[in-house]
């Protein structure tokens, strides 16, 4: 899911952990936010983990719990994979279709 564009404090999620949260904040502050953010969103979506990708990924000294480093290119092909038709496969073959 993309959700940088969704409100958050007086501006949105990408405004304070993207690129330009990162440059107006600095890393202390951007660092928090980044951890207030994921925070919210595993508490509302309830992941089973999260990928954090972009650039600035690496900046993070270490990951909140529950999440992991990924390449933003990963996230297509999890996309594609909310939407595969499973329906004609049994319980295994859909389980295999889903990792």
């Amino acid at each position: 899911m993309e959700l940088g564009h969704l409100p958050y404090k007086r501006r949105t999620f990408e405004d304070y952990v993207g690129v330009r949260g990162y440059e107006r904040l600095g890393k202390k502050k951007w660092r928090q936010h980044v951890a207030d953010v994921i925070a919210r969103l595993i508490a509302a979506l309830e992941p089973e983990y999260v990928v954090l990708g972009g650039g600035n990924v690496k900046k993070l000294k270490e990951f909140p719990p529950g999440c992991r480093a990924g390449d933003n290119t990963n996230a297509f092909v999890g996309g594609f994979r909310l939407w595969q038709d499973t329906s004609g496969c049994n319980s295994s073959t859909a389980e295999k279709a889903r990792l």
